[in-house]
């Protein structure tokens, strides 16, 4: 036999360019080629740990909010259970074809959900993922019970508007209409008018939609002259506090609504509103580091760089810039935020990416990432964004499952888990993993998904009502 000596040179040889191959396949950076993908088995594995996070809620948290897939126990978000978990994953067992877990989810819905209670909520979590949740099960079931439950919750958050200035405040009592919290932010008073004027379609009663669009105007006639907002406001005095502008959480989804308005409802102002602040967000905050483009911070009286952070809320960027037909700043920037996922795995909050280093470990299960992704891929057709959506879904069930369900993380660096497993998980994160693999069509120039992933059809003309 030949020594085993006379091979360590050839063998170290050929680890060495082993690495190499796979330094050039997983290391992150801006770019990324396509790779198979089988979207069937992948559609069918997503729908799996669907099934496990949705029975680990059955098995300890059943009829509460949400599961805690550590402790294996539950959290109510107040001193009864609006039921988050049902209301919000209701839409997506039904796009999975989930039929028996949508018929026990309704049922707990429609035996159990009860809003005359004296519990004070936010307005905006609860517009997006309750009121957003039961029009979209209306829609998608058809049983008015969902859409009679939808307009008594409309009702009872109608007072959050009553202030000088129009715009919301942040917390109502569902029982006494009495509001609180006049510092609010632009993504908490613009992200509503999906949901009320949904409401007011299907209902014929105008006063949703009117409040909620006097709301939106009243924000955007406070921005800046460099066309910015800032991060809070408050809606007594309409005065600004912070006035960092970015495109991450408190501002985001303003944005978001303003493009969807005019989608969903063939609303000319909103489209103006859009228009016009995407120019200002694209010359203050765009900003190129290295040949990678990403969304930073300025002062929206200025234009005053600031921070370079960018992180897991602001990656819903690149599906937005893609559905307003911004091909090239789309796809640009969701190589960016591929490249946050992959640097520690999985991606964190935040990320200072002018240093290319986390500021903010916690990964909260957030979609947009992914959702931007299926944007990409929807719009562009390329198989590169299967391929993210692969990369981001192995990371997910790698880091995060548990025996019980899905855990949020502590920290993307040592992978340690926290016990949460918050209700947009079933409703976004899985929901857009299953749509970028499966075969369901869906138009998007007839629907419309919320910031919470709920869509919302237009079965009306493209008339505004205002």
């Amino acid at each position: 036999m030949r020594s085993a000596a006379l091979f360590r040179p050839v063998l170290r040889a050929r680890f060495a360019l082993l690495a190499l191959i796979l330094t050039l396949v997983i290391a992150p950076g801006c770019q990324r080629g396509p790779a198979p993908v089988d979207r069937a088995a992948l559609a069918e594995e997503v729908k799996t740990e669907f099934l496990h996070a949705w029975q680990g809620y059955k098995a300890h948290a059943w009829g509460h909010d949400e599961l805690l897939p550590l402790s294996a126990g539950y959290r109510d978000w107040h001193s009864v259970s609006l039921l988050m978990t049902p209301v919000d994953a209701y839409d997506t067992m039904l796009l999975m074809g989930l039929t028996a877990e949508a018929a026990e989810a309704k049922k707990l819905i429609l035996d159990s959900l009860d809003f005359d209670h004296d519990i004070t909520v936010k307005n905006f979590e609860i517009t997006i993922r309750t009121l957003g949740g039961l029009l979209s099960a209306y829609q998608l079931d058809g049983d008015p019970r969902f859409l009679a439950l939808a307009q008594e919750l409309g009702d009872r958050l109608l007072p959050v508007f009553n202030s000088p200035t129009g715009m919301p405040y942040t917390f109502v009592n569902l029982k006494t209409g009495a509001v609180s919290g006049p510092v609010s932010n632009p993504a908490e008073i613009g992200t509503l008018l999906l949901e009320f004027g949904t409401l007011s379609k299907l209902t014929g009663q105008k006063r949703y939609y009117n409040k909620a669009k006097i709301a939106l105007v009243q924000l955007f006639n406070r921005r800046s002259d460099l066309g910015l907002v800032g991060t809070t406001i408050n809606v007594e005095t309409g005065e600004w506090g912070d006035t960092s502008s970015h495109i991450s959480g408190m501002i985001d989804s303003y944005y978001e609504y303003l493009f969807k308005g005019w989608k969903l409802f063939g609303d000319g102002d909103c489209k103006l509103m859009f228009d016009s602040s995407m120019v200002a967000v694209n010359r203050y905050l765009a900003d190129e580091v290295e040949g990678c483009l990403w969304y930073g911070r300025a002062d929206m009286n200025s234009g005053a760089r600031g921070l370079r952070l960018f992180g897991s809320l602001d990656a819903f960027m690149p599906g937005l810039l893609i559905y307003a037909g911004d091909r090239s700043r789309a796809e640009k920037l969701q190589d960016s935020c591929y490249r946050l996922w992959m640097l520690h795995g999985i991606e964190p909050e935040m990320l200072d990416y002018g240093k290319m280093e986390v500021t903010a470990a916690n990964y909260e299960l957030r979609p947009e990432n992914i959702e931007s992704a299926w944007y990409l891929h929807r719009f562009t057709g390329e198989d590169k964004y299967l391929a993210m959506g692969r990369d981001y879904f192995v990371s997910l069930r790698t880091h995060c499952r548990t025996e019980h369900g899905y855990a949020a993380l502590a920290s993307v660096i040592t992978k340690e888990k926290k016990d949460s497993q918050e209700s947009f998980f079933l409703t976004e994160t899985l929901k857009y993993l299953y749509l970028l693999f499966a075969p369901v069509e869906i138009d998007l120039d007839q629907t419309v998904f919320n910031t919470e992933a709920h869509p919302l059809k237009r079965t009306w003309p493209p008339d505004p009502v205002y």
